[in-house]
């Protein structure tokens, strides 16, 4: 891998730090189930580069509604009505903390870029040169969400 060196992400302790992640910032209980993933026009997506002794990207994707819902845990107040700013943030920072989680025990020296959110009706994302390394279902009282890991070959 050029940058870095060939690492495999447990599954297991990517479970781990979503769940904790989830519960201790929103007091939500996120489950892992066997969902599979779909493409919907109804979703967001916040990501987060790593790089340095490994590349990749860790990207959480939930609808819309869900990522208001979330917003509105995260800041203890009403969930917002429409995605705007506040909710992009919050999106972003679970990401942010998923992915600075996660550096820690892939490999030492992993810097994290500022976090990114795609929204809209219609888009795909390209991490470029990256391939799947891992995407797991995640299911709460909020429904379901995905947390996926791209490796940068």
């Amino acid at each position: 891998m050029a940058g870095g060196t060939a690492v495999q992400v447990n599954p297991a302790e990517l479970t781990e730090i979503v769940e904790s992640v989830f519960q201790t910032m929103l007091n939500l209980e996120a489950e892992r189930c066997p969902a599979p993933w779909y493409s919907s026009g109804d979703r967001l997506t916040a990501f987060v580069h790593l790089l340095g002794g490994w590349n990749g990207a860790v990207l959480l994707e939930c609808s819309r509604g869900q990522a208001c819902r979330f917003a509105g845990r995260f800041v203890s107040a009403e969930t917002p009505r429409s995605v705007d700013d506040v909710v992009r943030a919050v999106l972003a920072e679970l990401a942010n903390m998923i992915g600075g989680n996660l550096k820690c025990v892939i490999a030492p020296g992993i810097h994290l870029s500022m976090p990114s959110v795609v929204d809209g009706d219609d888009y795909s994302l390209l991490v470029c040169g990256a391939k799947l390394q891992e995407q797991l279902a995640f299911e709460c009282s909020e429904g379901l969400f995905w947390v996926t890991v791209m490796t940068q070959s």
